[in-house]
């Protein structure tokens, strides 16, 4: 799969507000994530008991060169359903090849768990095609949980055994599995986050409910922005975007967030406030992925297929000294050099050879 190239330019952040520089860390350690033992803060909180602010303690003094630390994707689509032989194979390769994934429960009807095994096996696809054995590498995590990838260097040279450090973020949601990864120093690539949302409505719920359901996640910016456009279409579109968003940046600094308020995407304006200050150093990724989906018909019990769309986003930090950056692919053709899609059929395809 190619890597990205230089046509895909990062659009400049039009946030005129102020700057605020992080102090740096040390290689490797990242700090600790959110106490979320402490309650969120507010007027009546002492200033004891207000939580420590989303922006990272990050390296700002050496950021990401031009060119280094290349973002690939991989989308995987449950594009049918799945038989009990097909979870059976899943099942037993995360068993016995991905030790640190949980695989206690034995449930095949459970499609959640079918997601489950086959987002974490993501890794395992992308390494057997880059042709590195499994013996040849091992999956270590930082103390936050963010999984990298470190492989044999006995062959390398000490500047391609020091940018060998593989780093990748795991998600998926209804029928959309995905990983995004980046290769660079271990101190760089762990902090990266992969957000996926389902572009529809929940149950019987109206626009407005749906909306209103999902409020205790926006701010008040952000509802008016999501909102100022009434048509259901732009609303859900506007409302997945965010929520993708929130959840990359969560994921790429490997945090539960105790309140998703605390993170502000003003979309339209290209910026993001963390605590209400600029979000310094990132890279956003926006894009969208529609599916067609084998589904049998609950009433006639026939086969239809069914299209599903996603709002997907990618966060990177970059150790840029200016705002956070965003950019949008709007075309499929944009897509093909750093994001590589596969369904269900061409996974268990290739499954028997993962654990070579």
């Amino acid at each position: 799969m190619s890597q990205p190239g230089s046509s895909h330019t990062p659009m400049q952040s039009m946030y005129p507000g102020q700057q605020y520089s992080q102090p740096t860390m040390p290689p490797i350690q990242p700090i600790p994530p959110l106490n979320h033992q402490q309650p969120v803060a507010g007027p009546s909180q002492p200033p004891s008991q207000q939580p420590p602010p989303l922006r990272r303690n990050l390296n700002t003094a050496n950021p990401v060169p031009p060119g280094d630390c290349p973002i690939l994707i991989w989308m995987l689509a449950l594009n049918r359903e799945y038989t009990k032989e097909e979870f059976d194979q899943c099942y037993n390769v995360v068993k016995d090849c991905l030790p640190y994934v949980d695989s206690k429960t034995y449930d095949p009807t459970n499609a959640s768990h079918l997601r489950h095994y086959l987002t974490h096996m993501l890794p395992l696809l992308m390494m057997r095609h880059r042709r590195i054995p499994r013996l040849k590498w091992r999956d270590l995590a930082t103390p936050e949980g963010k999984h990298w990838i470190e492989q044999n260097t006995d062959d390398m040279n000490p500047e391609k055994a020091l940018h060998s450090k593989i780093g990748y973020s795991l998600m998926w949601e209804a029928s959309l599995c995905g990983m995004a990864m980046t290769q660079g120093r271990q101190e760089r690539v762990t902090f990266i986050g992969l957000g996926i949302k389902h572009r529809a409505i929940e149950g019987k719920l109206t626009l407005e409910e749906y909306v209103q359901s999902l409020s205790h996640k926006l701010t008040d910016l952000e509802i008016r922005n999501i909102t100022q456009d009434p048509a259901k279409e732009n609303v859900l579109r506007r409302l997945s975007m965010v929520l993708a968003c929130k959840t990359a940046y969560y994921n790429a600094i490997g945090s539960t967030p105790l309140d998703m308020r605390r993170m502000e995407f003003d979309i339209p304006n290209k910026r993001v406030n963390g605590d209400g200050k600029p979000l310094v150093g990132w890279e956003f990724r926006i894009f969208e992925v529609r599916l067609g989906v084998a589904r049998r018909d609950p009433a006639t019990k026939k086969e239809i297929l069914v299209v599903e769309e996603y709002q997907c986003a990618c966060a990177f930090y970059r150790g840029w000294k200016e705002n956070s950056k965003f950019i949008f692919f709007k075309a499929t053709k944009e897509l093909e050099p750093w994001v590589q899609f596969i369904n269900l059929d061409q996974m268990m395809k290739v499954l028997p050879k993962l654990t070579a």
